[in-house]
């Protein structure tokens, strides 16, 4: 499966990742200042008028968002962050990880985000020129945020993949359990597709084999996981979960399943270990 940033930029699977995330920055507040590393940050920004528009995801996600009434707490601190790129109303530009986290980080903080694709890299540094704790870099992002990772205490790490190579699944699940395992004040999100259990079942029992600790999956599912092809929901595993954890997230995923999902979507949220 080919997650092409700016093909599904604002869809439902960018809402949960993207409210998560700044829960997640948020619950660090007053810790100190804080390390965000991004394995595949993406363009920052996505203009919805090209491939965003083309694919209709934005469409049946962030437009959906920016309309809905009675948005829960962490719902609304990301539809307030849209809004803002927005001024004149509607939901053409829609601000990806590295933009959303840059604006959310406090004093001292830092994100550093990797890209591999160099002019979608180019993209990125236009996107963080406004801001001097953000930047990116050009290289492979599973082997770069493992590096930056040893040179800070506890950082927050996302991993979202675009899964264009077969071995993604297992990079995330060694590269999340490697870092954790170093440093123990480390939390790291994973995004991933929902196409069916079998494969996202082998994601877990290798974070299980690494010895991952605190592992929280919550699962928003739009649809039955009766078809392999198409994206039926998206999980966003947290290694190290944080207290609170499991209320985000059922918060979130549960506004995303109940308010954009099929009669059949729900969401879930357990333990792995």
């Amino acid at each position: 499966m080919n997650y092409r940033h700016s093909f599904h930029a604002g869809n439902f699977a960018d809402l949960v990742k993207h409210a998560l995330a700044l829960w997640l920055i948020r619950q660090r507040a007053g810790q100190g200042p804080l390390t965000v590393l991004d394995t595949h940050a993406g363009a920052g920004l996505y203009d919805l008028s090209g491939d965003g528009m083309r694919s209709k995801e934005a469409e049946a996600g962030v437009a959906r968002l920016m309309t809905a009434d009675n948005r829960p707490p962490l719902i609304e601190a990301l539809a307030k962050e849209v809004a803002s790129f927005n001024p004149q109303g509607g939901v053409r530009f829609y601000p990806g990880s590295p933009v959303l986290i840059a604006r959310a980080l406090g004093k001292g903080g830092t994100y550093k985000g990797f890209e591999l694709n160099p002019p979608v890299k180019a993209l990125l540094d236009e996107a963080l020129k406004d801001y001097p704790n953000a930047q990116g870099f050009e290289g492979d992002g599973y082997d770069l945020t493992e590096a930056a990772a040893l040179k800070v205490q506890g950082p927050l790490v996302l991993i979202d993949p675009p899964f264009e190579r077969g071995d993604d699944y297992i990079r995330s699940a060694e590269t999340a359990a490697r870092i954790v395992k170093r440093d123990p004040k480390a939390v790291v999100a994973i995004w991933t597709p929902l196409k069916d259990m079998e494969t996202f079942d082998g994601f877990v029992r290798r974070l299980e084999e690494a010895k991952a600790p605190r592992v929280l999956v919550a699962e928003a599912r739009l649809r039955p996981l009766n078809n392999p092809m198409k994206m039926n929901g998206c999980t966003m595993t947290v290694v190290n979960a944080p207290s609170g954890t499991d209320a985000a997230t059922a918060e979130i995923c549960g506004w995303v399943a109940q308010t954009l999902g099929d009669e059949k979507a729900r969401a879930e949220i357990w333990r792995a270990s």
